[in-house]
């Protein structure tokens, strides 16, 4: 939620103007929904709410206490003028203590219902994040595959913090909005009705004001929303690319394009927040022109002895107070659209469909040996278009088993199939010829070690980043592992060694570093199959050559799929498979495969070629 969103009152103390705000589809049955989540808090809810109208109703009755006294000072003036008795002092003073005991226990209800409502909207924040988190790691591979990240990311903190700021402030905003207008009215109905039907006259008028300003400033808001975006993104653009900016010469060019957009952004947003401001001057206005009669009439009444001389103030008061609480519920409930909209959206992530839950594994994993069989399998990651069609091949344990095609042949796929990341549509995967499927999830994933192309290092020590590998492993360990992945090689180059810490852009070492680093938790992982995935793409030839022969002595005895383009890295591999649109065309060793000149000798020739070239 930006800014501009969150505050709740505008320039001079007015109601903040709002730009568009989203809308639930759903809102009655979003806000039925957040009510019964909030039903586990019921009682300390309820108690809040008392203590809000509590703390408002004592607020209330003040200013009519304080009229008393008023008019006991006029009183008391009168007579001394007249020559009668004075001031009564000890009255105004046991008043006033009284006074002042209503406006201490108004302020003491008020902050233990802001303490409650506190300790609530902080529960609902942990429990709604908490679920989430626990969603995120029951939901499939394929709805992060065609979700944004950001989106989810939206999710567990935007729409979660807009509904944490309506339970802390809002909601118990609108109790004692919703309250002080109630109580205000009956005050000065008890007051004088006559005075009471000028005040509420006036408030149709300050609508009918606000609506005209808000329905001419709408589309400056929205323009302003629109522009702000395009600025922000254009700023993280070439920040985050200034290197390239920089190298391109393209400096003037984004400082063009950024001036024309601030322009627009400029425009935009001096005549949105104008007419915002305008709104409290003319407000006043009216407001005042109210004063004036209400002065006039109430000094009338004096006269003819139908009110007192503190009821005139304590009225001027209470309409001072009238006006504040409706513009609060008119923007509170602007507030709660958009608090129904995260909610919608927080919950619509909570339904969706999570994977279908595990049974126990039965089987014994510590006699796994690494036999793996793909028998007729047949993917699509649409039903409709299969990827892969009818693949059958067994791989023996100990075996090392490359993997090689054209980009989209369905390599990487396989491996997703093979580590339950998707389930086959058809046939079945097995191991030591249990079908995956028997095992859990979480059991079939600890038989695998896997190093992926694209590196994932978390914001943390090197040591740490390493152990993710092995939670348990000791430091010997780590370091053991270090140093067969030529880690330790490096490592004490870097300031703080094994406790450097990777920074979370994790731009404070190399690509080729961060490599080695994710191979290495491999190693620390001891699995019984490892999957190697462009393992070495991001790493120079003589690194290279090392981490190949630590590979050897990692795959030596344990069941390998290495996937790669670079052949020349394959050679040596008990078996090729080569796939090409997501069909098994070849099989065989790589000298087999070159004697039969098909696609292998090509895809290996043009590479060779091309090595010879450069």
């Amino acid at each position: 939620m930006s800014k501009e969103q969150r505050g709740n009152r505008g320039p001079g103390g007015g109601p903040m103007m709002r730009g568009p705000v989203e809308k639930a589809k759903d809102f009655k049955g979003t806000m039925k929904r957040l009510i019964a989540y909030l039903n586990q808090y019921k009682w300390t809810l309820l108690i809040s709410i008392l203590f809000a109208m509590a703390s408002a109703i004592f607020s209330i009755v003040g200013p009519k206490i304080l009229g008393k006294v008023t008019t006991k000072i006029f009183e008391g003036v009168m007579g001394k003028i007249m020559g009668k008795a004075g001031i009564d002092f000890s009255y105004i003073a046991n008043t006033m203590i009284i006074l002042l005991g209503i406006y201490v226990l108004s302020a003491l209800f008020g902050y233990i219902q802001g303490w409650l409502m506190s300790g609530i909207s902080m529960k609902v924040t942990y429990n709604l994040r908490k679920e989430i988190m626990e969603k995120i790691h029951k939901m499939p591979l394929k709805y992060f595959d065609g979700t944004n990240h950001g989106e989810i990311l939206s999710r567990i903190t935007n729409d979660v913090d807009t509904i944490t700021q309506t339970l802390n402030q809002s909601l118990s905003q609108i109790i004692t909005s919703i309250t002080m207008i109630i109580g205000v009215v009956i005050m000065m109905i008890t007051i004088s009705w006559q005075m009471t039907l000028i005040a509420l006259i006036v408030l149709p008028i300050s609508a009918g004001l606000m609506m005209f300003i808000i329905k001419h400033s709408q589309k400056y808001f929205k323009k302003r929303q629109e522009y702000l975006g395009h600025v922000n993104g254009h700023v993280e653009e070439m920040y985050g690319g200034h290197v390239i900016v920089k190298a391109f010469n393209g400096e003037e060019k984004s400082i063009k394009k950024f001036n024309i957009m601030n322009d627009e952004l400029y425009k935009s947003e001096w005549k949105s927040q104008f007419l915002s401001s305008m709104m409290m001057p003319i407000m006043n206005f009216v407001g005042n022109l109210g004063y004036v009669i209400v002065a006039v009439m109430g000094g009338w009444f004096v006269v003819k002895r139908i009110i007192e001389v503190g009821d005139i103030q304590a009225f001027i008061q209470y309409m001072r107070s009238f006006t504040q609480p409706i513009a609060q519920v008119a923007n509170i409930s602007n507030i709660f659209q958009q608090t129904a909209a995260s909610a919608e959206r927080v919950f619509e992530f909570l339904d969706k469909e999570e994977e279908i839950e595990d049974k126990k594994t039965t089987i014994d994993l510590k006699k796994i040996k690494g036999k793996v069989e793909f028998r007729n399998v047949k993917f699509g990651y649409n039903p409709k278009k299969i990827v892969i069609k009818n693949f059958s091949e067994i791989i023996h344990p100990g075996q090392t088993v490359a993997i090689v095609g054209p980009t989209g042949a369905g390599k990487t796929t396989l491996v997703k199939l093979l580590m339950r990341f998707y389930d086959v549509n058809d046939g079945a995967i097995l191991i030591d010829d249990y079908d995956i499927r028997e095992f859990s999830r979480y059991d079939l994933r600890s038989l695998f070690g896997m190093v992926l192309q694209d590196t994932w290092l978390f914001n943390g020590t090197i040591m740490e980043n390493i152990r993710y590998g092995k939670l348990d492993a000791t430091d010997e360990e780590v370091i053991e592992a270090a140093k067969m992945a030529h880690v330790d090689s490096f490592v004490h180059a870097l300031p703080g060694g094994y406790n450097m810490v990777i920074n979370e852009e994790i731009n404070n070492i190399s690509q080729g570093e961060k490599q080695l680093i994710t191979i290495a938790r491999a190693f620390l992982a001891n699995p019984k199959i490892l999957i190697l995935d462009e393992a070495t793409s991001s790493v120079d030839t003589r690194t290279e050559l090392k981490v190949q022969q630590a590979m050897e002595r990692l795959m030596k005895n344990r069941t390998s799929f290495v996937i790669a383009h670079r052949l020349s890295t394959i050679k040596n591999a008990d078996l090729i498979i080569v796939m090409n649109e997501g069909d098994v065309i070849e099989q065989g060793t790589h000298d087999e495969l070159l004697k039969k000149k098909g696609f292998y000798a090509s895809l290996y020739n043009a590479q060779f070629e091309l090595a010879e070239e450069i």
